[in-house]
């Protein structure tokens, strides 16, 4: 039996078509000497066949049905297929054939005339057997791989989960999308493969390893009594020395420690002499070098009548003390109403509002305070947050909106840029023209340096007093299925001037006179006695 080896192929620079094997010789002629190959102008198809989307298949020799070339001598069949690569070897009764479609954007097919013709149903027969083939084998790596991907899930133990519910809390939250140049998505695989996850101190260890690596200390791990303690610190009521503290921000030659933002009036702390400003050195014995606020603050509350010793250092004196535990009463505002001598018959009246705290009371507190002295014929406010450490970051822009007719109060920004802007139209403003003044030092922090910048921003008060805390940053607090939770640093934010305060503060208009008091009996004063050393006239109050 005799055999022919046949190829037939475009040139090198452009291989669209090759179709190689081995063939019987039969009676067909074959123009081995004249063969050519065809562009697909010269065959027989319609025009919309010549799709960059079909590849062509020519056989030779056999179906006069289809046409000839120009010398007579072959037939030929076309086969178009999808745009794709095939290898295959197909049995016929001819022989056996290795075809080899290899398709392009082009539609330059080329085709020799071969010695036998092979069906084109028989291509199509098994090319359909491969095509099914082909969408098994990827609909079983799909399920295969989903089935991979969700298997670790299913083990999943419930502190597994609970970690889990912390970093998902985390990822959506968190105000730096680097997470402090880490992978966030690896974090989480290679702590569910490591971390001992057994019991729930485990887990708690693992959150809080997690949040150690993003370098911030405003963002905690709270256990379930920690973060009960935290929310009655926002609702009005805690048993404790009545201190707020944070972190130093300005870095000295001061002692490690913990700062005192400010001291709750008439709490033990405030009647011990602790003052905005002192550093807590110890709590029971224990140095506060390396102490976090959250524990520090668990150790400064306890049973009502319990003791708690401090050691403090004011200025270069160190002071031992020993506080007893109280109910502090937080309530945010206390107000006075303050004539000042004059000339004349009507002597001007000022009302003078103490805000100390924003819990959930802060802003409906204020209202009420403005309609209290606005029915004593006031012509102008004082608005005194001196040693108000912050709170709720929703009150601080309502309690803005009580005073600003229009007008940007914060830009809240993340790693990107701004992200929001909290501003008014006027409609929740009740006292938007009266003069104002408001009193900072450096123990008015947080939701008090946002109110404090928006009024001095906007023009709608003067500023005096010291620069302020300078914590720039936004925390909120999200509870964990199992009464946990986390205070995560959300954001940070610009005054309406787009002023970055954090670490540096709200910067005064003007300065207070030293020895200026902070109670309200000794504001009003102030403003009566031109000999005081305090006094500060209304001019020079409300002047711009």
């Amino acid at each position: 039996m005799e055999f022919l080896a046949i190829s037939a192929t475009a040139s090198s620079s452009s291989p669209h078509f090759v179709i190689s094997g081995f063939f019987k010789s039969s009676n067909c002629a074959f123009m081995s000497a004249t063969r050519r190959v065809l562009p697909c102008k010269h065959l027989p198809v319609k025009n919309e066949l010549c799709s960059p989307l079909m590849c062509i298949r020519v056989d030779a020799c056999y179906n006069p049905r289809y046409g000839r070339d120009s010398d007579g001598a072959c037939e030929w069949n076309v086969l178009l297929q999808q745009k794709w690569r095939l290898n295959k070897s197909f049995s016929s009764q001819y022989g056996l054939f290795s075809v080899r479609y290899r398709c392009i954007s082009e539609f330059r097919k080329y085709a020799g005339c071969l010695r036998e013709s092979m069906n084109c149903s028989e291509i199509r027969q098994n090319v359909s057997v491969v095509f099914v083939q082909l969408v098994v084998g990827v609909l079983l790596v799909m399920s295969l791989s989903v089935a991979v991907t969700k298997s670790p899930t299913w083990a999943l133990s419930e502190e597994n989960l609970l970690f889990l519910e912390a970093w998902r809390t985390i990822d959506r939250a968190y105000v730096d999308k680097s997470f402090n140049g880490q992978s966030w998505f690896r974090y989480r695989e290679n702590a569910l493969r490591n971390e001992p996850m057994n019991t729930r101190e485990e887990t708690y260890a693992a959150i809080k390893k997690m949040l150690a690596t993003l370098d911030d200390p405003f963002t905690r791990f709270l256990e379930p009594e920690k973060f009960k303690s935290l929310q009655s610190g926002t609702q009005g009521a805690l048993t404790g020395v009545g201190l707020s503290i944070g972190y130093p921000t300005k870095f000295d030659g001061s002692p490690a420690g913990l700062v005192v933002i400010s001291a709750a009036p008439e709490g033990p702390a405030n009647r011990a002499g602790i003052l905005s400003g002192d550093i807590i050195l110890a709590i029971d014995d224990t140095s506060t070098e390396t102490m976090g606020i959250y524990d520090a603050a668990e150790r400064l509350q306890g049973p009502e009548g319990s003791s708690v010793k401090l050691t403090i250092q004011s200025g270069p004196e160190i002071k031992h003390l020993a506080l007893i535990r109280e109910k502090i009463q937080l309530n945010p505002v206390k107000s006075r109403l303050c004539k000042v001598p004059s000339l004349g018959e009507d002597s001007p009246q000022i009302g003078y509002i103490k805000l100390t705290s924003f819990n959930q009371n802060a802003s409906g507190a204020v209202k009420e305070a403005i309609d209290t002295l606005r029915s004593n014929n006031v012509n102008a406010f004082v608005l005194d947050l001196r040693d108000n450490s912050g709170g709720l970051f929703p009150e601080g822009i309502e309690i803005a909106k009580i005073w600003l007719d229009k007008g940007v109060i914060v830009y809240i920004c993340d790693s990107r840029g701004v992200r929001d802007i909290y501003d008014t139209d006027g409609s929740s403003a009740i006292a938007p023209s009266e003069p104002l003044a408001v009193l900072v030092n450096k123990g008015t922090a947080s939701a008090g340096e946002i109110l404090a910048g928006a009024l001095k921003d906007n023009k709608r008060a003067v500023l005096f007093g010291e620069p302020t805390y300078g914590k720039g940053k936004i925390q909120s607090v999200f509870k964990l299925s199992d009464g946990s939770g986390l205070a995560v640093t959300v954001a940070r934010y610009e005054t309406p001037a787009h002023t970055d305060i954090d670490k540096v503060g709200v910067v005064p208009d003007h300065p207070l006179p030293k020895l200026f008091p902070k109670d309200d009996e000794g504001f009003c004063s102030c403003l009566q006695d031109p000999a005081s050393a305090c006094y500060v006239n209304r001019v020079q109050l409300f002047s711009q």
